[in-house]
């Protein structure tokens, strides 16, 4: 069967109402991709996330990004700790597009503050089943869908990591616990790939201009994002349509000479 060209392929993106999934969902559908956004919406601060001090997306913002692109994007409002809401996202792309080849894990939130002895359990569980288990909900309902559909071998699995991911961060302990376990996640899914021509990877962004960059701004007690752009070798912020970029290749069939890593865009993140 021959490969799927840029304007057959269907992704699957969460987290997809603003920042950086919003980004990829535009750079996707720029490609020609069509695209299931997927988002919880929750709106206004989120009661069932202890620790997440911050108003999440609201259904407008999800809404109006599907009115962007009316013929290639399908909205679905579904949380990533629903694995039974994701899986009726994945399967309203093969029903409404025929096929997934592309997943893109970008649904996570941000708590913190403390030294990890001060930090309640219940915060650390949320940013648990949020940042950690959202992405093996959103594999899991979408892999087997990518390996049964009709090009397995150009499908592409990615997750958003963080720079936190690989190193550890000021009182953001129970986030960096979840960010090492992404990138685990993601390495493991790779090595399961093996064979199939299917792969995963993580790409790892910097200080980037996002609603959860200010909430850690909110934290830390600074005045507001910009501060971080000085942790930043390039001396500014990162773009999330410059992220975008990066999740956009390695959801292209070229992208998957990258599987198994962690693709640092980081901006020269010196921590």
């Amino acid at each position: 069967m021959s490969p799927a060209s840029e304007e057959e392929r269907v992704a699957l993106v969460t987290g997809a109402a603003r920042g950086i999934g919003a980004a990829t969902v535009r750079a996707l559908c720029g490609r020609g991709y069509r695209v299931v956004a997927v988002d919880c919406c929750a709106g206004d601060v989120p009661g069932d996330l202890p620790g997440v001090a911050y108003p999440l997306a609201g259904k407008d913002e999800l809404d109006a990004l599907r009115d962007e692109h009316p013929d290639q994007v399908v909205a679905v409002v579904a949380d990533v700790r629903d694995r039974t809401a994701l899986d009726r996202a994945a399967a309203t792309a093969v029903e409404r597009f025929g096929r997934i080849d592309a997943a893109v894990a970008a649904a996570a939130v941000i708590s913190g503050g403390r030294p990890l002895w001060e930090t309640p359990e219940s915060h650390v569980r949320a940013l648990w089943d949020v940042d950690v288990m959202g992405v093996w909900n959103t594999a899991a309902v979408t892999v087997p869908r990518m390996l049964a559909g009709p090009d397995p071998g150009g499908c592409r699995f990615v997750a958003v990591a963080s720079a936190a991911g690989t190193r550890g961060l000021y009182h953001l302990s129970g986030y960096g616990m979840a960010k090492h376990a992404v990138i685990g996640l993601v390495r493991g899914l790779a090595a399961d790939l093996a064979g199939t021509g299917a792969t995963a990877v993580a790409v790892s962004p910097g200080s980037t201009r996002t609603s959860m960059l200010s909430a850690t701004a909110a934290l830390y007690g600074l005045d507001g994002a910009e501060s971080f752009a000085a942790s930043q070798l390039t001396g500014r912020l990162i773009e999330p349509a410059e992220i975008a970029e990066v999740i956009a290749f390695c959801c292209s069939r070229a992208g998957g000479v990258a599987t198994g890593t962690v693709i640092g865009a980081e901006g020269g993140f010196r921590g």
